[in-house]
């Protein structure tokens, strides 16, 4: 066969199978990523508007608008400061926030934190840090532990308590949280001090008991310690009788130990509208007994604002 033959043949193999390719890709162009969400279009690299809530746009025009629950439908009713919608959560978890008097009965209502697929993973209740009997903001906290589920992403729902149980009266809060990866970290226990009404009954004021609390280890033992006992107590915790004298949002300013010495110093909230002997006494013996668990503490000095003199006054 001439050669003038075999270039023939070879450019006639090439141009089908040329056009067989074209025929099959016809009408197909550059495969792009398809986006259906706020979290896709942000992992794609696209640019995000500095807006609350944020959006993202893709190159075709469409916005996505980043979910934060319906924290701007309810703003005038509860407001919460931890955690903020699409935070990242771990167990133990303290909630906070503010509510107006009308969305308490007795002084509290219901929280739920519930899984991707809806499940719910616990239940707690939110307890007014203030006077609720109003339609002002009253300050409010809450303490759940959770295991921590399959999937990444939840919902923390914060319910307006509804004693009439009429489905106009409902109400509730929606934040989506982020549930975070369980460190690796080593831990540590520490004891925390609380009054409890099941082992005292009568309340002797200044008997406490201690509940164990898992920290990641620390050199600042002792403040971790304390860190803990401000925390107040979990419902866990409260269910077999624990309770704190201690206000809610005390700030730990100072603690230095030496010579067998723990002087703590804390800001005005230790003493907030605190008053009567046994709720003093109560206080005191918390953070006095919390200290000395640890072997370098036998007494302690407590202060706010530096004063040790005229504080925590029956």
């Amino acid at each position: 066969m001439k050669p003038i033959y075999l270039i023939i043949i070879l450019v006639v193999v090439l141009a089908a199978a040329g056009g067989m390719f074209w025929f099959a890709n016809q009408g197909q162009g550059p495969q792009e990523v398809h986006i259906t969400n706020f979290d896709e279009c942000v992992a794609a690299g696209y640019p995000v508007q500095e807006s609350y809530p944020a959006k993202c746009t893709i190159p075709d025009g469409k916005t996505f608008t980043q979910d934060i629950g319906n924290e701007l439908e309810k703003q005038d009713l509860i407001r919460i400061t931890n955690p903020r919608p699409n935070q990242e959560i771990r167990s133990p978890l303290l909630i906070t926030g503010q509510a107006r008097g009308n969305w308490f009965f007795e002084a509290s209502f219901p929280v739920k934190l519930l899984d991707e697929r809806g499940n719910t993973l616990v239940t707690g209740i939110a307890q007014a840090q203030g006077e609720w009997m109003t339609t002002e903001f009253v300050p409010f906290q809450a303490h759940i532990e959770f295991d921590k589920p399959a999937g990444k992403k939840g919902t923390l729902i914060l319910e307006k308590d509804n004693p009439s149980g009429l489905p106009e009266q409902a109400d509730e809060l929606r934040v989506p949280v982020v549930f975070g990866e369980v460190s690796s970290q080593e831990m540590i226990t520490v004891q925390a001090y609380f009054n409890n009404s099941q082992m005292d009954p009568e309340f002797s004021c200044n008997k406490v008991f201690s509940v164990n609390r898992q920290i990641p280890k620390t050199q600042a033992t002792a403040r971790a310690a304390l860190e803990e006992l401000l925390k107040g107590t979990t419902n866990k915790e409260q269910e077999q009788g624990f309770f704190s004298s201690l206000n809610s949002n005390i700030k730990i300013q100072q603690l230095n130990i030496a010579n067998g010495v723990a002087r703590v110093d804390f800001d005005e909230q230790l003493q907030f509208q605190v008053g009567g002997s046994c709720r003093v006494a109560a206080i005191r013996a918390q953070i006095t007994q919390t200290l000395k668990q640890f072997s370098t503490v036998q007494n302690v000095v407590i202060s706010i604002n530096g004063r040790t003199e005229d504080i925590l006054q029956p």
